[in-house]
């Protein structure tokens, strides 16, 4: 592990793509702490403190605190989330969008210029709405230091402009840098506040609020769930293929190769798409003055409340059967085999060949839906349960190991290519899963 770690410096251009990566996460983390024009920011401190709790706490977790004190990336990346998710439900509905992507990169280009402009156009209206929640009062009173159509409209530009930015600097790391940029984003706003978090609960010990026994219970959990997630994380399922070959003096030879199909495929956008969504009814209550629809979102629209948790997890699957279908097409995956002359024993090539891995995929992505839905929800119950004093969610948790094992198998990659030891990860862990 040391040896490798060496060797990540000893690359010129896996140096410069590690550096790049961090500094444009510190630009971005600098961003989060400048404050949009017109505001108390002490007001939405406090606010946002008394709702740690809630979904406005798990909007603030998202936002890398951001929120919190209404900075100029207080949307953060959910509104480029959101219409990546109204483009992918496009492409398979609408034929046009659906020739487009199977067009290869060009097409793909064009989709993505589509989502930046879908992403402004949501900026500018949840901006708006923004802007108006907090002269109503809804993020306390005296946030907005000039109410108007000048803070409206200033907020509008301030918000749209960072969340514009956020996404190109995301973009910036994924093809500069190392690893996916906007998970990247969402990983670097997520550990930020594990220190505060942490100092919390040994000011609670200290306090006797909080026993030694709790806070090793809670550890054990937390550790538990990591070594779950990182096991399955890995976990495949491994297809044989047989090859046939024509050997050096004429007669046929045989070789087998496998397709490995992950357990959880999809990764982390089912929990970040959910999520996206379930932020929706926060965004009705900033814009309504209804007591009546205000309160139902209040009492059953917050992480560990019962219809939260049912939607939630029906999301999930939801998002991991379509984005799984997305990634994998088993015709595809049917018609490569056979035509790199590979056929999987016992099953005849063609249509059976799709069938078969479409039932494969299908098991697994069941078990794999399962999986994320509980590990999304589960700590959330239990934390709430132990009454931890900071947002401990799964979501979260899924979204930082799932990331740090991607970036890790990137960095990995480079150093394998260019022959030097790796970390030692890839492959070492491995689900056995039956047909």
């Amino acid at each position: 592990m040391v040896t490798a770690f060496q060797n990540v410096f000893r690359i010129e251009e896996l140096r410069k793509r590690i550096v790049f990566t961090l500094a444009m996460l510190a630009v971005y983390r600098v961003g989060c702490i400048v404050v949009t024009p017109g505001i108390n920011g002490n007001v939405i401190r406090q606010f946002f403190s008394d709702m740690a709790g809630t979904m406005f706490g798990l909007l603030n977790v998202f936002s890398g605190g951001a929120m919190e004190s209404l900075s100029i990336f207080a949307l953060g990346i959910m509104p480029y989330i959101s219409a990546s998710i109204i483009f992918q439900l496009l492409t398979v509905v609408v034929p046009a969008l659906e020739r487009l992507k199977k067009e290869g990169s060009e097409g793909q280009k064009r989709i993505t210029q589509w989502t930046r402009y879908a992403t402004i156009g949501l900026s500018l209206f949840q901006s708006f709405l923004m802007a108006m929640a907090l002269e109503n009062g809804q993020f306390g009173q005296g946030a907005v230091l000039e109410p108007g159509w000048g803070f409206r409209i200033t907020t509008m530009i301030t918000l749209t402009s960072g969340t514009a930015f956020i996404m190109w600097l995301g973009e910036q790391v994924t093809e500069r840098g190392i690893g996916n940029g906007i998970s990247l984003i969402i990983f670097s706003g997520i550990i930020v506040g594990l220190p505060a978090g942490l100092s919390k609960v040994i000011d609670l010990v200290r306090t006797d609020q909080f026993s030694i026994l709790e806070v090793l219970v809670l550890g054990a959990i937390i550790v538990g769930a990591i070594a779950f997630v990182v096991y399955v994380e890995r976990a495949q399922r491994r297809i044989p293929i047989q090859h046939a070959r024509r050997g050096g003096g004429g007669g046929a030879t045989s070789g087998m190769s496998y397709f490995p199909l992950r357990v959880n495929s999809a990764g982390v956008i089912p929990p970040i798409f959910a999520s996206s969504l379930l932020m929706f009814p926060l965004t009705i209550r900033q814009y309504t003055d209804n007591p009546t629809i205000q309160r139902f979102i209040d009492e059953w629209m917050n992480p560990g409340d019962i219809i939260y948790n049912a939607v939630y997890v029906a999301l999930i699957v939801f998002f991991c059967f379509f984005y799984t279908a997305i990634v994998i097409n088993p015709e595809d995956v049917s018609e490569n085999i056979k035509r790199s002359g590979g056929y999987i024993p016992g099953v005849r090539p063609g249509r059976k060949t799709a069938e078969y891995i479409d039932a494969v995929l299908s098991r697994l992505t069941f078990i794999g839906a399962i999986y994320v839905a509980g590990i999304c929800v589960l700590p959330v119950i239990l934390s709430q349960r132990m009454g931890v004093p900071f947002y401990f969610g799964g979501t979260a948790l899924l979204i930082v190991v799932s990331v740090a094992l991607d970036t890790m198998g990137q960095i990995e990659a480079h150093l394998v290519s260019r022959k030097y030891e790796g970390f030692g990860t890839t492959g070492r862990v491995r689900g056995r899963l039956g047909r």
